[in-house]
């Protein structure tokens, strides 16, 4: 059965999620990949009247709303649930390769859980810059794909990798999200956006996270290009555990607490400084440190 309707929440539902406590939390009570129980109205629309326990859910920290909480934290902006893999995609040109938005999206994996894949797309246009970040993801121990549409390159690997699992898209704008998806699996019919002549970044083209069936057993979710990602929820001493070539160091540092920044004895520091962690890898952690409040809200 694939049909699909048009839901709302019902009111009641809204007053049980929004709250939580007097306190508001997030800017989402029901998010694509949710599995719900709804009612047929007489137009064919529906209401949702239920909505399931997550299996697990990404997420990021919501622009600041005014009046929001004690002190005006970031809220939670749930982006989808239930899915298993997580495919980050980057281009290698126009826009810019850019390895600190792909951290950060990785921790919004790592921290949920799920399975973690990345595609540097637009390979035709650069093949040089990304090169060495390829290599080292892969020594980390992602799974990394280098596509072009325009060559058809990599393309049938990676739809032989995504088949069985539901997979959400995630990436920066303009980096081909929705030309790769279309191609992957004609089907989708997604539209297709361009890149700024005047700033070199992508334009919104996706504008509302989009899930869709693809095959049997293949399910993929199309999310709207992104400029900036805070991953949400996480403190500053578990960030660490969510840099995979960080694990086999953290057990080293004096303390358990360690944030990795300035403690002594510090065991990932020691590795930074005798090259068995990447330093722009430590760059990222430390820039993604500095935006985690105190764990005075989590």
């Amino acid at each position: 059965m694939n049909e699909e309707y048009r839901c709302s929440l019902r009111g009641k539902l809204k007053k049980e999620f929004e709250f939580k406590g007097n306190k508001l939390t997030a800017v989402d009570i029901v998010t694509v990949g949710d599995n719900v129980e709804f009612d047929l109205n007489r137009d064919g629309s529906g209401v949702i009247t239920h909505i399931e326990k997550r299996s697990n859910y990404i997420s990021r920290k919501a622009p600041k709303i005014k009046g929001a909480g004690i002190r005006g934290e970031r809220l939670e902006q749930i982006v989808a649930a239930n899915f298993n893999n997580l495919v980050i995609v980057s281009s290698a040109a126009s826009p810019k390769f850019n390895n600190k938005l792909i951290d950060r999206l990785i921790v919004a994996g790592e921290s949920s859980h799920v399975d973690v894949t990345i595609v540097v797309n637009k390979i035709d246009l650069d093949e040089s810059v990304h090169k060495s970040y390829v290599q080292l993801y892969r020594r980390i121990g992602y799974q990394v794909f280098e596509t072009s549409v325009k060559k058809e390159i990599e393309i049938e690997e990676l739809r032989y990798h995504l088949q069985g699992k539901i997979n959400l898209f995630w990436g920066q704008s303009g980096v081909g999200k929705s030309s790769l998806l279309n191609l992957l699996f004609p089907g989708l019919k997604l539209k297709i956006g361009e890149i700024s002549d005047y700033t070199s970044k992508g334009k919104h083209t996706t504008v509302t996270v989009l899930l869709k069936k693809v095959d049997a057993n293949t399910i993929v979710i199309d999310t709207p290009g992104i400029r900036e990602i805070d991953p949400y929820g996480i403190t500053k001493h578990d960030l660490g555990h969510y840099f995979k070539d960080f694990s086999q160091y953290i057990t080293k540092c004096k303390f358990n607490t360690c944030t990795h920044h300035h403690e002594p004895g510090c065991g990932v520091i020691k590795a930074v400084e005798e090259g068995g962690i990447n330093v722009e890898r430590y760059e990222s952690y430390l820039k993604i440190l500095d935006t985690i409040e105190e764990d005075l809200f989590f």
